[in-house]
């Protein structure tokens, strides 16, 4: 499959990179996942047995290319189907993963136990 690039979303990608209103954009559109490790880090993903806020054991440091998963090619489904949206734009530019993180729970409101 060829990139697409950001000329050519169609409609629904296009919405899925909009900002809500209350939040200013921080950075251009982000439509590839750039690595940054929130996903894997933030929210808790049940197949994997990862509480909120904790990044996943399967994410790897940060190398240079960003965090890689040691089990990309047999993560679970909830792991393949994630798309980047908005909120990845959002976090992405911050420093670290700590702090990646943190915005993540935030944006969506949620508290780690």
């Amino acid at each position: 499959m060829t990139p697409r690039g950001p000329l050519r979303l169609t409609a629904d990608e296009q919405a899925r990179f909009a900002h809500p209103r209350e939040y200013a954009p921080r950075s251009p559109v982000t439509t590839d996942c750039t690595a940054c490790g929130a996903c894997c880090a933030a929210p808790d993903i049940h197949a994997l047995h990862k509480p909120l806020g904790v990044p996943c054991v399967n994410l790897g440091p940060d190398q240079g290319c960003g965090h890689l998963c040691a089990i990309y090619a047999t993560r679970p489904g909830v792991c393949r189907s994630y798309q980047p949206d908005w909120v990845c734009g959002e976090v992405a530019p911050l420093p670290t993963l700590d702090a990646r993180t943190r915005r993540f729970l935030e944006i969506y409101g949620l508290q780690p136990d």
